[in-house]
């Protein structure tokens, strides 16, 4: 519209447009890609959540037939349900990875916080079978002690998923909005409680691994280093969720980086720490008994002469 002033008067002259101009087709589309890239939380948040998560996925693509193949063969069903449930996971994180913009976009905020409710749980329900696989025991009955913990921390995350939901849709906390802007108290006390929670649980196994307890602990490097990560990782979640709440600036963005590092790094983190051992040790095993039927077999008869 352009306006025309003449002796105090507003004379409103009406200016076409085009419809169907691709410039402002053009406009629109260069202004969603600018916000996905550089707006909300910016470039290299995104582009760490994103690279991170999508490398992961990809990594899982190629291991997949192999990693199929081993499954097969070891006729695990529990190793089965939790690679699943990591690839579930793995997917999940991708997609949430891509759709951060969904959290600065006026009437995506239902979709954000469903898609981030069930990222969420879903890597949760990974950390605390781990946690409560490592908790029973070192390795008592073999990998079938998953059963337990499975169905432990399937409890447990349903659980969790109702308080949220609770928060959510019943109070209206935007618990996955996160804005240095307005400080929702009940938010982050809920949010401290449960990082303290974690963190209590992982210094509880530390300790355990440096007093006599520690030989009910499975007796591998990589469990210790990956409690250690674990519990730094929270206890800076918590004292960042803690700052955060009294509105101080420095404990929101401590709290975003932890973030970013939980959802890029923690799935790579569980595989290494877990299951590639677990894809090891079933090619050891594959060695063992190939060894046994050429031994058999009379191959290595002529070593012996």
């Amino acid at each position: 519209m352009t306006n025309l002033h003449r002796k105090g008067l507003v004379l409103e002259i009406p200016v076409s447009q085009n419809p169907n101009s691709t410039l402002n087709e053009g406009t629109f589309v260069g202004s969603s890609v600018y916000d996905w890239l550089f707006e909300c939380h910016g470039f290299l948040h995104n582009a760490i959540l994103i690279l991170a998560s999508l490398a992961f996925v990809l990594y899982l693509a190629f291991k997949a037939k192999k990693s199929f193949r081993k499954l097969s063969n070891g006729r695990s069903s529990i190793m089965i349900a939790y690679y699943g449930s990591l690839w579930l996971c793995s997917l999940l994180n991708l997609a949430w990875s891509c759709l951060q913009a969904w959290e600065c976009t006026p009437g995506k905020e239902l979709a954000w916080n469903i898609l981030s409710l069930f990222t969420t749980s879903g890597m949760l329900f990974l950390e605390v079978s781990l946690i409560a696989f490592l908790l029973q025991g070192n390795y008592v009955g073999g990998l079938e002690d998953l059963t337990r913990p499975f169905g432990l921390s399937a409890l447990i995350v349903g659980l969790d998923i109702l308080l949220k939901a609770l928060y959510l849709f019943g109070f209206g906390i935007p618990l996955f909005i996160d804005s240095s802007e307005h400080s929702h108290h009940m938010k982050w006390s809920l949010w401290a409680i449960h990082r303290l929670v974690l963190t209590a649980i992982y210094g509880l196994i530390l300790f355990m691994y440096h007093s006599k307890w520690r030989e009910r602990l499975p007796a591998r490097p990589a469990f210790y280093k990956y409690i250690v990560i674990m519990f730094i990782l929270n206890a800076l979640s918590l004292f960042a969720s803690a700052l955060t709440g009294h509105g101080t600036g420095f404990g929101y963005w401590l709290y975003s980086t932890t973030i970013v590092c939980y959802h890029a790094f923690y799935l790579p983190l569980l595989y290494v720490t877990f299951l590639a051992d677990f894809f090891q040790e079933e090619d050891l095993h594959l060695e063992s008994v190939y060894y046994s039927e050429m031994k058999d077999a009379g191959f290595f008869d002529d070593d012996w002469d």
